[in-house]
């Protein structure tokens, strides 16, 4: 065990996390999401696992990862096929933990399912969540920290 480190962030999620750099995309998926076959198009090449529900997966990672200031898609869900603005409780809770992380409110963008896949493929890493409720799929732009008394 570490101290102050989420007991979720497994050493392989911790050590994927460390190597991530500005701009990197980490997906955070739900049980249905093809995870294994998309994982093995992003730059870390294998499936990462954390089996708890999609926001405690969230709090735990947004515990030690900054998300992109500089973009406006830097915490992203994927949307519900045909209703896009509609907002499921999966979401409603993520979105929670990507706001304490910010210190303020930061909406996630919704991206289309196939857009979404195809972000997902492009991505650094995926976390596959053992979240059963649909449409619990989050991307999330890493950002940077900044030097000691900035």
């Amino acid at each position: 065990m570490l101290k102050n480190i989420n007991p979720l962030l497994n050493a392989d999620v911790l050590q994927v996390l460390r190597a991530m750099g500005h701009g990197d995309d980490l997906i955070i998926s739900d049980t249905n999401f093809p995870a294994e076959s998309v994982a093995k198009h992003t730059s870390h090449g294998k499936l990462l696992r954390i089996d708890r529900p999609a926001a405690e997966v969230a709090a735990a990672v947004l515990s030690v990862y900054p998300l992109d200031t500089f973009v406006d898609d830097a915490a992203a869900r994927m949307e519900v096929v045909g209703n896009p603005d509609e907002i499921l409780p999966v979401m409603e809770e993520v979105q929670a933990e990507v706001d304490a992380a910010n210190g303020e409110p930061l909406l996630m963008v919704s991206i289309e399912r196939y857009a979404f896949y195809e972000r997902a493929k492009s991505a650094y890493a995926v976390i596959q969540t053992h979240e059963r409720r649909f449409y619990g799929c989050f991307a999330f732009r890493k950002g940077v920290i900044p030097p000691d008394g900035e």
